[in-house]
């Protein structure tokens, strides 16, 4: 048996903190005492903004960590770094992700492949890199652990625009549930978010004009979701009440797609 996991005091990597979700979720860490990784692929000034937001915490200082998820060497260096800044990681949540438009009927082939191999490399490589690394140091510190993954509606509803980020977070929450079974023995529990539209800068110019009246017509509460509550529903996942829910995708999308 492994001790209780903690509510509190724990040490956190987030990717992908430079704004939007990434810094809502690095907030709701620091706010429940917990430390903070922020880590950024390449916009350092907005992670600053994002660390000079956090609280401080009784646990210790937050960090600010940078590193190119799209190359394969990264995941060993971004946690061991987390690990060293914090002394040790308790969370992981895989939140960075790239989303590039790349309609099959207008692009050409030679962008199309070379944003198929993006995605991946970012999306599922970078994720499935970290998880791995993350898991080694939680099971080595033998105290369990959680791992939250940030994937998407478009993995369930499509994305014919952005189909390599559909395809990709689909095989996230796939990724999720393998983890939650191989870990599960280490009390570590891993688990998914699938969040529809997310009021942030990434997406301000596809919620402008009609074209964001239509999307936030999606759902029946006439919105997109705000950062905070996919931030919320992430903290649940990674607390003690939340093992049980590992190997869980959750649907954050304000019922604009239902699945049985």
């Amino acid at each position: 048996m492994h001790a209780e996991f903690p509510s509190t005091g724990r040490r956190v990597l987030v990717t992908g903190a430079a704004d939007g979700l990434g810094r809502a979720l690095a907030r709701e860490f620091a706010a429940a005492g917990d430390r903070v990784a922020v880590h950024y692929g390449s916009r350092r000034a907005q992670a600053e903004e994002t660390l000079a937001l956090l609280p401080a915490v009784e646990a210790g200082p937050h960090t600010l960590l940078g590193g190119d998820l799209s190359d394969t060497a990264e995941p060993p260096r971004l946690v061991a770094a987390a690990v060293e800044s914090l002394g040790g990681l308790d969370i992981l949540v895989n939140n960075a992700a790239v989303n590039l438009p790349h309609p099959p009927v207008d692009t050409s082939y030679a962008d199309w492949t070379a944003a198929w191999q993006q995605h991946t490399a970012v999306n599922l490589l970078g994720t499935a890199g970290l998880a791995h690394q993350a898991a080694a140091r939680m099971i080595a510190q033998g105290r369990g652990g959680r791992i939250v993954n940030i994937g998407s509606r478009g993995a369930f509803r499509g994305e014919p625009d952005h189909p390599a980020y559909g395809a990709t977070k689909a095989a996230v929450h796939a990724l999720g549930q393998s983890l939650a079974v191989a870990l599960a023995p280490h009390g570590i529990a891993v688990a998914s978010v699938a969040p529809g539209f997310i009021e942030t800068p990434r997406v301000a110019d596809r919620l402008g004009g009609e074209a964001g009246e239509a999307i936030r017509a999606q759902s029946p509460f006439g919105r997109a979701a705000q950062p905070e509550e996919v931030a919320a529903a992430v903290a649940w996942l990674a607390s003690p009440a939340g093992e049980w829910s590992s190997g869980a995708v959750l649907d954050l999308n304000g019922a604009s797609y239902l699945r049985t």
